[in-house]
């Protein structure tokens, strides 16, 4: 996959937003105080306090999955915050050498509809990011 130009950064603000309206619907129907979200891209800025970062779908590119795997051991390394990183098991992120720092808490299958239009991927895991282990 190539590296994104400057200006699709736009396209993938959407998604950012998308990813903060999904984090406030699932909070209110689940009866939770509302998190905070970020719809900026923080990856390579300073870690901020955060006792949780959320994430998902992020290891479609080695280039990103670097920066984002330093990213991350900074946020843990500074401020221990827990990482809880989804994934449906992209070919880049089971060979990503990010891979040994986790720890599978959950796996779900996918219903067939969507199956057949993900490239077949099959299932989703929420994994636990401790690069300190």
């Amino acid at each position: 996959m190539e590296a994104l130009a400057l200006e699709d950064w736009s396209f993938i603000n959407l998604y950012f937003l998308l990813a903060a309206v999904a984090v406030a619907v699932n909070c209110e129907v689940n009866g939770l105080e509302p998190l905070p979200r970020v719809t900026e891209n923080m990856i390579d800025s300073k870690p901020e306090e955060w006792d949780l970062v959320l994430l998902g779908d992020m290891f479609y590119d080695e280039h990103l999955a670097n920066r984002l795997h330093r990213w991350l051991q900074m946020c843990v390394t500074r401020n221990r915050t827990q990482v809880l990183i989804g994934e449906p098991g992209r070919a880049q992120f089971e060979s990503h050498s990010i891979r040994k720092f986790l720890r599978r808490l959950a796996h779900f299958e996918l219903p067939e509809s969507v199956k057949e239009e993900n490239y077949g991927l099959t299932g989703s895991s929420v994994w636990s990011y401790t690069p300190d282990q």
